[in-house]
């Protein structure tokens, strides 16, 4: 009997905090994909999400690591967490998927791709907002020509930090943490989605305070340390030539300042959020773009108004908040024996650029990039239809 699916790919979730609520939301969508298990160091935090969620087991993180029922893991720990967690995992021959970053070390990111190449396991990453229908569309704008040849980038997100609406913000400011690393691969990976891999790159950074008031939930009135630089600046060479930059900060109160923009020979596109904390999250919004043609300056009187812009049809689905469909692009890719799209090495080289971004402003000199990463596909307007229909037997994930 032939199916437009592939057979269920068992998911064990570990970390089971407030990120793992879309995850589970979104992926309750798809047949593909069954979750398990939930596991933490909190077992009564984890049965409370499986409850929540109609997840059948709770467990500990050494029993979701061990079961061999489960293909793959979903690595929602905190980010110093990250890399431990998908080491065991890989040993334990599954497949991982992780929230970003990636890892908080180079040499742990290494050592994590090999692993996975050695043991034959597919290894993905967040972010996959990339995935979603904006920035797929701005995707077919560039192939289509739109812009030309896209000759720059330019990315900003400005915020106050997390800790007016985060119960427990400290690790967004702890080692691992802070702006660039929890903004930026959003927006790196956008980049490389539209531009490809970065040669090199230069930056700056300093931070307003070293504490931050939490002005929330039972511990609103504490002060947390601050460990790590809020505020980033940064330059960015293209191995194609392009250009850009990037400003990810926690020490903005407010912007009207453009989100997101690529320039082109013959245009430009806009992304404008009109929320700058949730806007780099986003997978939905409108794409907005002008040509030479209908450019400002080719006008008169000149134009002011967003009515001015073009605004692109969107074509593509996932235009709401589907944390997790990267993981189900990699169900697809064990299946069929594809590159995962949100992988592990355009992860490992987002992580790499963000890491050398930090060590400039210490080392006062360009950083080359030495890692560079496959460019991923866009996905199929009628994903995941399409990618159901390339097998008629689909095999196991494993």
């Amino acid at each position: 009997m032939t199916s437009n699916h592939p057979k269920t790919f068992r998911v064990g979730l570990i970390g089971c905090g407030r990120i793992s609520d879309i995850y589970l939301t979104t992926l309750a969508k798809f047949p593909e994909i069954e979750v398990v298990a939930c596991a933490s160091l909190d077992l009564k935090e984890s049965r409370a999400k499986a409850e929540q969620h109609s997840i059948a087991r709770a467990c500990s993180v050494e029993e979701a690591l061990v079961d061999p029922s489960i293909d793959c893991i979903l690595n929602l720990t905190i980010p110093t967490a990250h890399a431990d967690i998908t080491r065991r995992a890989l040993s334990a021959g599954k497949h991982v998927y992780s929230e970003k970053p990636f890892v908080t070390d180079m040499s742990e990111g290494q050592e994590l791709l090999d692993l996975a190449e050695a043991k034959g396991l597919k290894l993905g990453n967040a972010p996959d907002t990339f995935l979603g229908g904006r920035w797929q569309t701005m995707r077919r704008l560039i192939e289509e020509g739109t812009i030309g040849r896209p000759t720059g980038v330019f990315a900003h997100v400005g915020t106050h930090g997390t800790e007016r609406h985060h119960p427990n913000p400290d690790f967004y400011y702890q080692q691992g943490g802070g702006p660039l690393l929890d903004l930026g691969p959003y927006y790196l990976t956008a980049m490389i989605f539209f531009l490809g891999p970065i040669a090199r790159v230069a930056g700056m950074s300093n931070r307003v305070s070293d504490q931050r008031l939490i002005e929330n939930g039972p511990r609103n009135g504490e002060y947390i340390d601050v460990e790590v630089d809020t505020h980033s600046l940064s330059l960015l060479q293209f191995e194609s030539g392009a250009i850009g930059s990037m400003t990810m900060s926690f020490d903005v109160w407010d912007s009207e300042t453009p989100r997101f923009e690529i320039y082109g020979e013959k245009g430009v596109i806009t992304v404008n959020d009109p929320d700058p904390v949730n806007g780099p999250n986003r997978f939905e919004g409108p794409v907005w773009y002008r040509t030479r043609e209908t450019s400002r300056w080719s006008h008169q009187p000149r134009p002011t108004g967003r009515d001015d812009w073009q605004v692109s049809e969107n074509h593509h689905g996932f235009n709401e908040d589907s944390r997790g469909l990267g993981l189900l692009d990699l169900a697809y890719a064990v299946r069929d024996g594809r590159p995962v799209r949100a992988s592990g090495a355009l992860s490992y080289h987002v992580f790499e650029v963000m890491d050398a971004i930090a060590r400039a402003p210490v080392h006062g000199v360009y950083q080359n990039i030495s890692s560079s990463c496959p460019v991923p596909a866009p996905l199929p307007e009628d994903f995941p239809a399409s990618e159901g229909a390339q097998s008629k037997e689909p095999a196991h994930a494993n």
